[in-house]
């Protein structure tokens, strides 16, 4: 990677060819970069999560790798104002937006379609409060997000689930006879869709989609489609939900963020996309009344010089991934033959299963914190069909992900 960069400055070419355009400096995915003494809360906050305080991180879903350094540069330049008033974006924001969505999706959004909030997870819980009551049942399928629970939980509603089953191509799937069971017995108003789903990480095909909006539509259930993930697609092919039919477009609300694809989730930006007037007027309603108006000048900067300019940043990473997720899978295969790794299609979480270990739920989360020092998620917090498993984000350098999977090997 230096050999490239060097070629560069020397040559004044980008990696495009192009002359006098800037170039990308944050391309060194195997530069270790200490994130502690940041406020970070990966890093930082192990103590007052009652774990030890030397685990070595890999729960929450961000990256330890810098974003594009196009976003650097534009932060950079926007606090030189020194002036961080009430702010608001115009035409260039959405053209960035529209243009990686066409792009990268084949997704043609319209502006007043959007609505930005701060946070894909905060959309969700606006979701619940615009199209159910207290008390209503919502539809989910774990093992899944755990946010997703909560905020059904913490919105008085029940949690009702179509388990996801694992099948025998190490991969898992949609009992679509439960999943329409679900809505009638329940009188299910939502359904939350995890698109790539997380942490089992499948990109679901367009017929799974499609029997999924099929029922939807039948049984007058609106769809929110958390795609958060939506830009980890290791094989090309997934699909918007709501671009299936005109009459998805009509009943789905698209959650969409920069903060996984270019690292900002502390930006606190979302993009949710909502074609239907009556339903993004109730949702917008929602969002009034929690108190937000305008978001933070520093997300919305960030936000658009990614879109603008971080391909070259995102394509180098998601090569980088998809490395490491094939590390994982072969020192698995080698190192742990009782363990297996769930054969992954998108995000850059990775789902271990540990079922065939003999090693007890609670005693394998003790070996992993306390034997292993290290911080994974572990399945039971994905719901009941997670017992067992444990997540790990390989978002990282390979020294790092080495080590963990040498701490995991030696605890078995």
């Amino acid at each position: 990677m230096d050999g490239y960069r060097n070629f560069y400055e020397i040559t004044g070419l980008n990696s495009k060819g192009k002359r006098g355009v800037k170039m990308e400096r944050n391309l060194d995915f195997d530069r270790i970069i200490n994130r502690k003494d940041t406020d970070c809360l990966k890093y930082d906050f192990a103590k007052r999560r009652n774990m030890p305080e030397d685990v070595l991180p890999f729960w929450v879903a961000d990256m330890d790798f810098p974003t594009t350094s196009y976003v650097e540069d534009a932060l950079i330049e926007r606090a030189k104002h020194g002036i961080f008033g009430y702010s608001e974006v115009g035409e260039e924001y959405f053209s960035a937006l529209s243009t990686w969505m066409k792009e990268k999706h084949n997704w043609v959004v319209k502006r007043e379609w959007l609505i930005k909030t701060p946070g894909v997870v905060y959309a969700l819980a606006t979701a619940i409060k615009a199209f159910t009551n207290e008390g209503d049942c919502v539809l989910i399928q774990q093992p899944v997000y755990y946010p997703f629970s909560e905020v059904i939980k913490d919105n008085k509603r029940k949690i009702i689930s179509n388990d996801l089953y694992l099948g025998e191509d190490n991969k898992y799937h949609i009992d679509f006879d439960d999943f329409e069971t679900k809505i009638i017995s329940n009188k299910i108003k939502l359904f939350i869709l995890c698109s790539p789903h997380n942490p089992v990480g499948r990109v679901w095909t367009k017929d799974e989609l499609l029997k999924m909006g099929d029922i939807c539509l039948k049984h007058g259930v609106i769809v929110v489609s958390d795609e958060i993930h939506n830009d980890f697609d290791y094989e090309n092919r997934h699909i918007v939900f709501s671009t299936l039919r005109k009459e998805y477009e009509d009943n789905t609300i698209v959650c969409t963020s920069p903060s996984k694809t270019f690292n900002l989730a502390s930006m606190l930006i979302s993009n949710i996309f909502i074609p239907n007037r009556k339903n993004r007027q109730l949702f917008r309603k929602q969002v009034e009344a929690s108190g937000i108006s305008q978001l933070s000048i520093l997300g919305l900067v960030a936000t658009q010089a990614a879109y603008e300019k971080g391909n070259e940043w995102y394509d180098a990473m998601i090569n980088y991934v998809k490395d490491n997720i094939a590390f994982v899978k072969n020192y698995v295969k080698t190192n742990m033959p009782n363990v297996k790794m769930i054969d992954i299609e998108g995000t850059y979480l990775v789902w271990l299963d540990f079922t065939q270990t003999g090693i007890d739920v609670d005693e394998l989360d003790r070996r992993i914190i306390y034997e292993a020092k290290l911080w994974l998620d572990s399945g039971k917090i994905f719901g009941k069909s997670g017992q067992g498993f444990q997540r790990i984000n390989v978002a990282c350098p390979r020294t790092l992900l080495e080590e963990a999977m040498n701490r995991i090997k030696s605890i078995l």
